[in-house]
């Protein structure tokens, strides 16, 4: 078991460094390639993935200050891969205090017989310094932004935008939650039986689960026997894997038997799902997404859930959306930087910088100008990130309700979350340190009715 997952989390690690892919993407596609399919095998190694991921910035200064004059970016992919778990498994995940020789030593056999010895002959001499050097001078000569940055695992120029947006105390909060990952959440799907059915379900197959408080058909995964993925309750369809700030977006929507919904950037299907179910399958969902992969996994998760309403429409919403209809409600959940989701998803802050935010930014801005055209007269305009920038959110709104003064902002119900920022009341804004979920941002925009 410990070679296979050693062996997948070396290649999975590598495939994101050279494709700037994320962690389950990269697992999914290395379990494939490797054909591994232990579960065990494969807990390990997302384990082992994520939080070495997770701290990468702390992890790589401290191999830097081993090697030097030497640097890990002079290596290739696979020993970086190694470099970077080995520290992880060896000094990390002990705190730095105990290390474990014997278990060092395995690691460094199994490495040799995944890459060839040959290939760590030129960092054998090194592994002894990882395993005993102290940490202690790796924040020395840093500045404050920088230190926070190495303790809580972000990037120093994020770290300084928090701290500007919300005050240090409340930024260092926040940070310091995306050190843990949060909830597994379901929601139960009443199109193929009814909530209390379900539930009896869940308890048959030891799925342990807790109401989320202010949502209809979302709970808290307590804890499961089997992988939720691998339980005869999911194949069927009863439940969908699904963020509480997910879950709360489609319940904000809250469309009507009879609807005809736009759902933009809809794949992988877990809002068309949702807002399907709302709608008790009556009406009528155009769900667009330009991702044909995506959006095949979007056909098998729309057929798991017994939807039958939705039709897959592969476009790029940053180009006029290809449907002549005028729609009762549109809703939007483009790309973002996922800033809110961190938590969840720790490769995506290294992949970013605050360039990445303001070409974010305009993507979204091009999706809701188009999006724009496709409300009627009276209809409604849903609009979500999983990202805590203003940039993407509150300033994207103002911009859009000054452009746009035939739209107007409504009052969100329900409440579970806090009001926006700059002024923005009436939208809702989760934060991981405060809702257990991914930071996220709605604004619900009414369009006149003249």
């Amino acid at each position: 078991m410990l070679r296979e997952a050693w062996s997948l989390a070396i290649e999975a690690l590598s495939w994101m460094e050279k494709e700037q892919i994320s962690e389950r993407l990269a697992i999914a596609r290395t379990a494939k390639q490797l054909e591994i399919s232990d579960i065990d095998a494969l807990r390990f190694a997302h384990g082992l993935i994520c939080e070495t991921v997770r701290r990468r910035n702390l992890i790589d200064r401290f191999i830097n200050e081993v090697l030097k004059p030497n640097s890990i970016s002079e290596f290739t992919l696979g020993v970086q891969s190694f470099l970077r778990l080995y520290v992880y498994q060896t000094r990390v995940a002990k705190n730095w205090a105990k290390f474990d020789v014997e278990e060092a030593k395995n690691i460094v056999r199994l490495a040799r017989s995944i890459l060839g010895w040959r290939t760590l002959q030129s960092i054998e001499p090194f592994l002894g310094l990882l395993l005993t050097e102290n940490p202690k001078n790796l924040l020395k000569n840093v500045g404050d932004d920088e230190r926070v940055g190495l303790l809580t695992f972000h990037p120093t120029w994020f770290v300084r935008y928090c701290i500007k947006l919300f005050g240090r105390k409340e930024a260092i909060t926040m940070l310091e939650a995306n050190l843990k990952t949060p909830p597994t959440y379901i929601r139960l799907n009443t199109l193929k039986g009814n909530e209390n059915e379900i539930l009896a379900r869940l308890v048959e197959e030891k799925i342990r689960v807790e109401k989320v408080e202010g949502l209809r058909y979302a709970y808290k995964v307590l804890g499961t026997k089997t992988p939720l993925t691998r339980t005869k309750s999911f194949g069927e369809g009863l439940f969908y894997i699904q963020d509480k700030a997910s879950c709360y977006a489609a319940e904000v929507a809250n469309p009507h038997p009879g609807t005809v919904l736009l759902d933009v950037c809809a794949a992988p299907g877990a809002k068309t799902s949702y807002l399907a179910q709302l709608m008790q399958n009556r009406g009528a969902i155009y769900s667009i997404d330009f991702s044909r992969r995506r959006m095949s996994v979007w056909k098998s998760e729309i057929l798991r859930m017994g939807v039958e309403i939705a039709e897959p429409i592969v476009a790029d919403a940053c180009n006029p959306l290809p449907l002549s209809i005028q729609a009762d409600m549109v809703v939007l959940d483009p790309p973002c930087t996922s800033t809110g989701a961190f938590a969840k998803i720790p490769s995506a802050k290294w992949r970013l910088t605050q360039r990445s935010v303001e070409k974010m930014a305009e993507i979204q801005w091009q999706m809701l100008e188009n999006c724009t055209e496709k409300v009627k007269k009276g209809g409604t305009l849903i609009y979500s990130t999983c990202s805590i920038t203003v940039e993407e959110n509150e300033m994207l709104i103002e911009r859009f309700l000054k452009w746009h003064p035939e739209f107007s902002l409504a009052e969100i119900t329900p409440k579970i979350g806090l009001p926006g920022l700059r002024g923005l009341e009436k939208c809702q804004r989760l934060y991981p340190h405060i809702h257990e979920c991914n930071g996220f941002f709605i604004a619900k925009l009414l369009r006149d009715k003249t």
